[in-house]
């Protein structure tokens, strides 16, 4: 295994909690066995077996030396448990090895579909090289370390819970936008986005970071924290972007055009040529789910943005579908505040039907009447839950030759598993729809 002496001083001789036995969980558990034959790990599925294994910890006066917890458990759980110095996770382990041949990417939104440009651009360009794609994306880093020789480049994707440990940050990182996101797992948003600051403070003098300057919260902190960063900072902005010669954009939006072209910066810095990248891409198609184009019925164009669930990704779709007629809107509602989407909203004149699904949705409307009126006082409105019923509804309630989106601006999980399925299920009630006669 590259560098396996490096990666086993890290852990071995050390009592080890695994804490959560999901995907990472059990990744991790893998390859210390792996690498550590002889050794005993404690391993907590749950909460409670968390909570029992650090009781019994302490009551029998051996405290753990490493607890590698998995990003889907808050690390507020553990205070006044252990000590937090003793918590580690599989990306800190990672990157204190793996950080030189790594590039990283995070943001609130646009993490995925640029990580996954970046990795495809870089495997386009240079064939001979091994690039490999991990992390937040749905592919444990540790799964990838036996994949890894001198001639690899890590392209991963990071959220939040995964930075938020680390003491090594990747050698270029991307910090593509800040917003409301994941405050169930933080005690407030100021502990959220300096979990995902991480990824330049953690970084050293030859390292590289790329922030977004268009976006205000991420620009100000930047500027708070820039006293103790010691890596190259990068500010791009969108005026740069539209400035840029790209070449072909398959992608809608200018959020996207960001994006891309903080991707373009990024490679640059691997030796990847502007027509290089331009020729990479031409060829580029953009992930489910993330305003995908469903198709058009009935002379209705419906797209599927199942991803957004802020409400500033909602805006950023609205103004890359300024003919959207019919927004679906809400779900699982994580008190986030949705004013600037009604005050958004508000200011608009093409949408004329408005859906309303779960608790976010019915807070929304509820705001909105009161602080926002001119959102939804010139619209047909539903308050539903029900896709197949809203889909019905959305048909019979957009004019042919404009737009359905389902941009709701708000998580999925109160009736389905993730955004994924919800979007699937979207899509599938769309492409089966038969009209009543």
């Amino acid at each position: 295994m590259y560098r396996q002496e490096q990666f086993i001083q890290l852990i071995s001789h050390r009592r080890i909690l695994i804490a959560g036995y999901g995907r990472e969980g059990k990744s991790t558990h893998a390859l210390f066995q792996q690498l550590l034959p002889g050794e005993k790990f404690d391993i907590a599925s749950n909460d409670q077996e968390i909570f029992d294994c650090l009781e019994q910890a302490s009551a029998n006066g051996t405290p753990y030396d490493l607890i590698v917890k998995s990003p889907g458990i808050p690390t507020m759980k553990f205070e006044g448990r252990c000590s937090l110095d003793t918590i580690t996770s599989q990306t800190n382990i990672f990157l204190q090895v793996f950080h030189d041949i790594t590039l990283g990417v995070t943001g609130t939104k646009g993490k995925s579909t640029t990580t996954t440009l970046i990795h495809h651009v870089l495997s386009q360009t240079f064939p001979q090289r091994h690039v490999i794609l991990a992390g937040n994306i749905g592919i444990p880093l540790f799964d990838i370390i036996p994949q890894l020789d001198s001639q690899s480049l890590v392209v991963a994707e990071f959220s939040c819970h995964q930075l938020e440990n680390i003491s090594r940050a990747p050698h270029i990182g991307i910090l593509l936008n800040l917003y409301q996101e994941h405050l169930d797992h933080y005690h407030n948003y100021h502990d959220y986005q300096m979990a995902k600051m991480q990824l330049m403070l953690c970084q050293d003098t030859n390292d590289h970071c790329f922030y977004c300057a268009d976006n205000p919260d991420l620009l100000a902190l930047t500027q708070e924290i820039q006293a103790q960063t010691t890596s190259t900072l990068h500010p791009y902005t969108l005026d740069q972007a539209l400035k840029s010669q790209l070449g072909t954009i398959p992608l809608q939006g200018n959020h996207n055009l960001s994006n891309i072209h903080v991707a373009q910066q990024a490679t640059a810095l691997l030796g990847v040529t502007p027509d290089q990248f331009s020729l990479a891409l031409s060829t580029f198609q953009g992930l489910p789910h993330r305003l995908e184009l469903v198709g058009t019925f009935h002379g209705i164009t419906f797209y599927n943005d199942s991803i957004s669930t802020i409400p500033a990704a909602c805006i950023a779709a609205l103004r890359a579908l300024p003919s959207t007629h019919t927004l679906i809107l809400g779900g699982f509602d994580r008190g986030i505040d949705y004013a600037p989407l009604g005050q958004y909203l508000s200011q608009q004149t093409t949408i004329g039907s408005l859906v309303f699904v779960g608790k976010a949705g019915e807070r929304m409307l509820m705001e909105w009447k009161s602080q926002y009126p001119q959102a939804v006082s010139n619209c047909q409105v539903l308050v539903e839950s029900d896709y197949s019923r809203i889909v019905s509804w959305c048909f019979q309630h957009t004019p042919a030759g404009s737009i359905c989106l389902l941009s709701p601006a708000a998580a999925s999980y109160d009736a389905f598993k993730n955004f994924e399925e919800r979007g699937s299920i979207f899509k599938n009630l769309v492409c089966q729809y038969t009209p009543s006669l």
